[in-house]
């Protein structure tokens, strides 16, 4: 998708509000599984470094902590860049007009994050503190 094009779709779904946004999360993709920590007690394993998208597009993507740390995952570029539709965390929904800070697992478990990509471009996403570990990876929105 050219540039210019992307950006009158994203222009025209944030001019658009939240009923269209509403309409595209129906029809979302579920992403590969990021996962922090393995079974084998790897505890800085990270199940996928890149995950490709393409903007306009909705997505539900599942984050788990399997590991005993504590994970801040950030990726602040990223979630200034999308609309957030919904956070989820065992069944209970968060719904925000802004992006998050960061997500934080003090404990395994899991959160989905449900969004429509709006900005091309790759972001960058950290475990804070855990970088020198190896606990990065990058978004990447065509």
């Amino acid at each position: 998708m050219r540039p210019i094009l992307r950006a009158l779709v994203a222009a025209a779904l944030l001019a658009a509000g939240p009923a269209l946004a509403r309409d595209l999360a129906k029809g979302r993709t579920d992403l590969p599984d990021l996962v922090l920590g393995d079974d084998q007690g790897n505890d800085y394993a990270v199940s996928t470094k890149e995950i490709e998208m393409e903007a306009g597009k909705s997505y539900r993507l599942r984050i788990t902590a399997k590991g005993q740390k504590e994970y801040k995952f950030f990726a602040p570029e990223f979630f200034r860049g999308v609309w957030m539709n919904q956070i989820v965390i065992n069944h209970l929904e968060i719904h925000m007009a802004g992006p998050p800070h960061h997500l934080e697992f003090d404990d395994p478990g899991t959160i989905e994050v449900e969004f429509v990509t709006v900005r091309a471009g790759e972001f960058p996403w950290t475990i804070q503190g855990l970088e020198s570990r190896g606990m990065t990876g990058r978004f990447i929105v065509k």
